[in-house]
């Protein structure tokens, strides 16, 4: 990826609107900075404003103290895995990001495999597969990082993430330590991490099982596949938007029976191979994506009489 910031008039911060204590602190940690930098090179949907800075830890402790310091100093703050499932807004950004993309650890040791959370999910499971081990096929493909998955329960094809997990590490500013899957709270896309904000995923152990690699790899091929042939891969998107609502109420097809696949506001539209998605046609801001959502949600709630939520987080 390529990280790039701009200090230009026309974007509210600069060198000396960051706190200089704050900025030789995270450099003793070993930490990349960027002012102004624009959350639309690190989120899927290539879009959303700027933030006032963006921080990339190049080692777990790095990571860790780098929220230390943030906490201490009440420094408002958001973490990012590699953004595949964010939907930011338009406006400037007054928080700080940290990034997980290089807390990226794999280790396995009889049958368990350890993942640090900015892992890509896409290479742990390539991963799992190297070494013979079965349980991720159906997963395989899933965008984002584990920590990502963790956080909100990522699923597809009748899979979710905390079918394999049997424990995860925490760190609640303080310490780190170890919950069990049942403490996690696992239900459909969601997690305890997205009701208690103070506590950050670091990594998870994952119970697998040996299996034939040939066997492994033909699945997971096939599993891409169906990810190519179902969902529009080829645009900028944030994943599915809506969470289904209940086991039998479909919301790409509700959609489509709307009219409203291929319907477009500005840059954005909803996608004509799989209605549950909204597309980054070129040039798509955030408030397009939005305006969309909200025509989505008040057309299925006068025809089927059904709320949507959406699946995706937004960032303010």
């Amino acid at each position: 990826m390529d990280y790039t910031h701009n200090t230009h008039n026309s974007v509210p911060y600069d060198y000396e609107d960051i706190d200089r204590s704050l900025m030789e602190a995270l450099w003793d940690e070993g930490c990349d900075l960027f002012i102004n930098e624009p959350l639309s090179v690190h989120v899927n949907f290539r879009l959303g404003g700027r933030v006032k800075l963006f921080v990339i830890p190049n080692s777990l402790d790095g990571f860790l103290n780098t929220l230390r310091l943030l906490r201490e100093r009440n420094i408002e703050y958001r973490i990012i895995g590699r953004g595949t499932n964010i939907l930011p807004s338009d406006d400037h950004k007054s928080y700080t990001v940290v990034s997980t993309e290089r807390i990226d650890k794999v280790e396995y040791s009889n049958g368990y495999v350890y993942s640090t959370a900015g892992v890509p999910f896409k290479k742990f499971c390539l991963i799992a597969m190297e070494n013979g081990l079965s349980g991720m096929e159906r997963a395989y493909g899933l965008p984002g990082s584990v920590g990502g998955a963790i956080y909100m329960n990522a699923g597809c094809y009748g899979w979710e993430t905390s079918e394999n997990i049997i424990e995860i590490d925490v760190f609640d500013g303080r310490k780190v330590f170890t919950i069990s899957n049942f403490e996690a709270q696992f239900a459909y896309r969601t997690s305890l991490f997205k009701k208690e904000r103070n506590l950050t995923i670091v990594g998870a152990r994952f119970r697998l099982f040996q299996g034939d690699k040939e066997q492994i790899r033909t699945l997971m091929l096939d599993t891409m596949k169906k990810r190519y042939e179902k969902q529009p891969l080829e645009y900028p998107s944030a994943g599915s938007v809506f969470k289904r609502p209940r086991p039998d109420f479909y919301v790409g097809t509700a959609i489509e029976s709307l009219g409203l696949k291929g319907y477009s506001i500005g840059g954005a539209q909803v996608s004509e191979r799989h209605a549950g998605f909204i597309i980054n046609k070129g040039n798509a801001k955030a408030s397009d994506v939005f305006e969309l959502i909200d025509l989505i949600k008040s057309k299925v709630r006068q025809t089927y009489q059904v709320d949507l939520e959406t699946e995706i987080e937004i960032w303010k």
